[in-house]
């Protein structure tokens, strides 16, 4: 099959633990051991997040400017074009430590969007480091950062809009075809708008999993899988609450999942189906294997009823 992963940027770092490098290291080794799995007998994108990686930068481009006011900072496209080097340079690296055989590139993309998208005037997507809501307060109220709960945690929250179009669409299928492992689209792609004929950067983050389903329909993929802490509960966090095994998309519209965190996975995996191409699935990354043979994760398929079990 050719298979779609959207890898979320908590599976790399999870909630709450400290940004370093060696953490993220250690937590892309297991990622990489459950991709490695699969690698050989499929056809594999990985579009991975950056929400915690382009939060520290932005965060690091914010004490530099203190200690240099003169400097100006990176824009967060161009922290985000970071992002995509330094988790696909990790990622493909330990693919190859688990085996040497596999053929891995990682690619830079870009990812058109709309400067008149509303989610400009709406910020919802979460980036970097967890914060008491004390904390938040304190800066929220000396600058003009904006901070929403994230769970028991306060997280800064950016611009989200929605992905147009994939620049380098056609590159990901030439390198797919020639037999590599492709990591594409990292933190949903480097943002980018047309403008006087020409494309330049824009100050959002693109939500990884709308990205990657579009690159999963724009490449003909037969499955796409988001994989993050688990599967689709109905009810979560409620004493009922039920892990859902399958369900249609009719199914999954009578339940409303939280903007900042299931709901863009939920609508993601939902277009997938509703588009024809094939099943969609969302789960956890270290049962990837099971997943593929519908033993574990949600398993998003297409219907005309009211399903979900």
């Amino acid at each position: 099959m050719r298979i779609v992963l959207a890898l979320g940027g908590n599976a790399l770092l999870a909630r709450g633990q400290a940004l370093t490098a060696e953490n993220q290291r250690e937590n892309i080794q297991k990622a990489a051991a459950s991709i490695a799995a699969i690698a050989n007998d499929h056809e594999v994108v990985i579009v991975h997040g950056n929400g915690p990686q382009v939060g520290l930068l932005m965060e690091q481009n914010s004490a530099y400017q203190e200690y240099s006011p003169e400097t100006t900072p990176y824009p967060m496209d161009v922290l985000g074009s970071q992002t995509c080097g330094m988790v696909g340079y990790m990622l493909q690296q330990e693919l190859r430590n688990i085996d040497a055989n596999l053929s891995i590139a990682t690619l830079v993309t870009q990812t058109e969007v709309s400067k008149d998208d509303p989610a400009f005037a709406n910020p919802t997507k979460f980036v970097g480091p967890v914060y008491t809501e004390e904390r938040a307060k304190e800066i929220m109220a000396v600058s003009d950062k904006e901070f929403k709960a994230d769970g028991q945690y306060f997280r800064r929250v950016v611009p989200s809009p929605m992905p147009k179009a994939i620049i380098e669409q056609q590159q990901v299928e030439t390198l797919l075809k020639s037999g590599n492992v492709v990591i594409a689209c990292g933190g949903g792609g480097v943002p980018v708008c047309r403008q006087d004929g020409k494309m330049v950067g824009v100050e959002c983050v693109i939500d990884k999993d709308l990205t990657a389903e579009l690159l999963a329909e724009t490449i003909n993929a037969d499955l796409f899988v988001i994989l993050t802490d688990g599967s689709i509960y109905r009810n979560y966090g409620k004493d009922d609450q039920a892990e859902m095994k399958v369900a249609t998309p009719e199914g999954l519209s009578h339940f409303n999942f939280p903007a900042g965190s299931m709901g863009p996975k939920v609508d993601a995996v939902c277009q997938f189906v509703n588009s024809g191409r094939g099943n969609a699935a969302i789960g956890s990354l270290f049962d990837l294997d099971r997943i593929l043979t519908n033993e574990a994760g949600t398993l998003i398929k297409a219907g005309e009823g009211i399903e979900y079990y």
